[in-house]
C-alpha cells in the first residue's frame, strides 16, 4: 500500500533529537560513560505532601470516572494561587487546566487561527511554539531573538504591514531555550502592540518560578489590559517537579479560555481526578519545596558554568529556567557539528541550538538536569579530550 501522509507531517520531523537518542544508545552499549544535559525533565521528585496525595486519590475507586471538567476546589485554588503570588484576580471563567502547556500551546493555535493566516513565533524558540500553529496549518513568522538585544522580541523592528496581517503572537519569558527575563516595559509594550494590530497574545510563563539570585518575577497577566488581549500558561511541571503529571493551566482572557474549553471538550475528558488534587497539594501546601527546587537549580548552574570556564568554556550565567544557553567554542561554526563532535570526543549530549530555529545557529543548550557529582564529571571528560581546542 502506497500510503500517504497529510502535508502538515513534513515539518514535525525531530530528527536532530532522534540522531542524539541513537548515539546515545550505541555509545551506552558499548560502555561509554554518557552524560545527558539534552532533554529538559526534571530529575527531583514531588514534595512528599503531593506524593501522599496522589496516593491517596488513586486508591480511591470514584476518582477513575471521567472527570469531564476541573473541579471547582481546583479552580478556586488557582484563582486565589494567582491573586496570592502575582496580584492577578483572575474569575472562574478565566481558568482552564490543560495537560501541561504543550498542551495549550499545540491546540490554542486551532482556535485563533483559520489556515493560512500569520502567527508570530519566536526564533530560536521553543518547538511547540511553531509546531501548534503549523497544526493549525498557520503561516510562521518568525521574530528573531538577538543577543544583542538580550533575546528580548523587538516589536518596533516588526513592519506594520506583518504586524496587521497576524493573529496571534507566542511570547515565553523566562525563556526556553534561551534563558532570557524579559523587562517590564517591554510587557507594557506587548499589551500595546496587540492591541494596536488586533492581535492575541499567548505568553507562556512555565519558568515563573526558577528564577535565581533571588530575583522573584511576575505574570503577563498583571499588566493593565493584557487580559484583553491575551492568556498565559502556566504550569507545575517544573516548579513543583510535576511533568509527569500532566497539568497546567490556561489563564486570562475568558473569550479565548471559552473558545479553548470548547475545543478540548471535544479532544479529552478532562484531568484525572488524582492529579487535580494533587495540584491542589502542591499550591496549598508548604512552599519551601519550590524554594528548594531553585536552589538546586542554581547551584547547578553556577558548578556547571564556573567549571566550564575554568577550562575556556566562556558562557553566560542564565538569570532564570533549568536551562544554559551557551555559545559554541570559535574553532566551530555549526552547533550540529560541535554537537555531535563533544558527544562523541566526551559523551557529554547537549542540544544544537539550530533545533530551536536558524537564529539559534552557534549555541548550543545544556539542561540542569544532572547531580552535581555529574556535571563536574562533564567538565572533566571536556577538558580531557581537547575538543575546546
Amino acid at each position: 500500500m502506497n500510503m500517504k501522509f497529510s502535508k502538515r507531517m513534513d515539518g514535525l520531523a525531530s530528527a536532530i533529537f532522534s540522531q542524539l537518542e541513537n548515539k546515545k544508545n550505541e555509545m551506552a552499549a558499548s560502555g561509554r560513560t554518557v552524560i545527558n544535559f539534552s532533554i529538559g525533565t526534571p530529575d527531583m521528585p514531588p514534595a512528599p505532601h503531593v506524593i501522599k496525595t496522589m496516593q491517596e486519590e488513586t486508591g480511591k475507586p470514584e476518582n477513575y470516572r471521567y472527570a469531564v471538567k476541573d473541579i471547582p476546589e481546583l479552580t478556586d485554588t488557582v484563582i486565589e494561587w494567582y491573586d496570592n503570588r502575582f496580584g492577578v484576580k483572575l474569575e472562574r471563567d478565566e481558568v482552564l487546566s490543560m495537560a501541561g502547556s504543550q498542551d495549550g500551546l499545540a491546540h490554542i493555535g486551532l482556535t485563533l487561527a483559520d489556515p493560512g493566516e500569520m502567527v508570530m513565533v519566536p526564533d530560536p524558540g521553543y518547538p511547540i511554539f511553531s509546531v501548534g500553529p503549523s497544526i493549525a496549518c498557520a503561516r510562521l513568522f518568525r521574530i528573531p531573538l538577538l543577543k544583542q538585544n538580550n533575546f528580548i522580541m523587538d516589536l518596533d523592528a516588526i513592519d506594520p504591514s506583518t504586524a496587521h496581517n497576524a493573529k496571534l503572537i507566542v511570547v515565553s519569558y523566562p525563556n526556553n531555550p534561551v534563558t532570557a527575563v524579559a523587562p517590564p516595559e517591554f510587557y507594557e509594550k506587548l499589551v500595546w502592540f496587540a492591541k494596536k494590530y488586533d492581535i492575541a497574545v499567548v505568553h507562556d510563563n512555565a519558568y515563573c518560578e526558577l528564577a535565581f539570585d533571588g530575583v522573584r518575577l511576575g505574570s503577563f497577566l498583571s499588566f493593565p489590559g493584557a487580559r484583553d488581549v491575551g492568556v498565559e500558561f502556566n504550569s507545575l511541571s517544573k516548579s513543583y517537579n510535576m511533568p509527569g503529571c500532566r497539568i497546567a493551566f490556561a489563564l486570562g482572557n475568558r473569550k479565548i479560555i471559552g473558545q479553548l474549553s470548547n475545543l478540548k471538550s471535544h479532544l479529552d475528558y478532562g484531568t484525572f481526578l488524582p492529579v487535580q488534587r494533587a495540584a491542589i497539594a502542591a499550591l496549598t501546601g508548604p512552599q519551601d519545596c519550590v524554594a528548594q527546587t531553585v536552589e538546586t537549580y542554581q547551584r547547578r548552574r553556577d558548578l556547571l558554568i564556573d567549571g566550564f570556564k575554568e577550562i575556556g568554556w566562556d558562557m553566560d550565567k542564565p538569570p532564570a529556567t533549568m536551562f544554559v544557553w551557551a555559545k559554541i567554542p570559535p574553532a566551530y561554526t555549526s552547533s550540529v557539528e560541535f554537537t555531535f563532535d563533544l558527544l562523541e570526543k566526551t559523551g557529554v549530549i547537549v542540544v544544537p541550538g539550530s533545533s530551536f530555529g536558524e537564529m539559534g545557529e552557534g549555541f548550543v543548550r545544556m539542561a540542569l538536569v544532572q547531580p552535581e557529582d555529574k556535571i563536574r564529571k562533564a567538565v572533566e571528560l571536556v577538558k580531557e579530550s581537547g575538543v575546546l581546542r
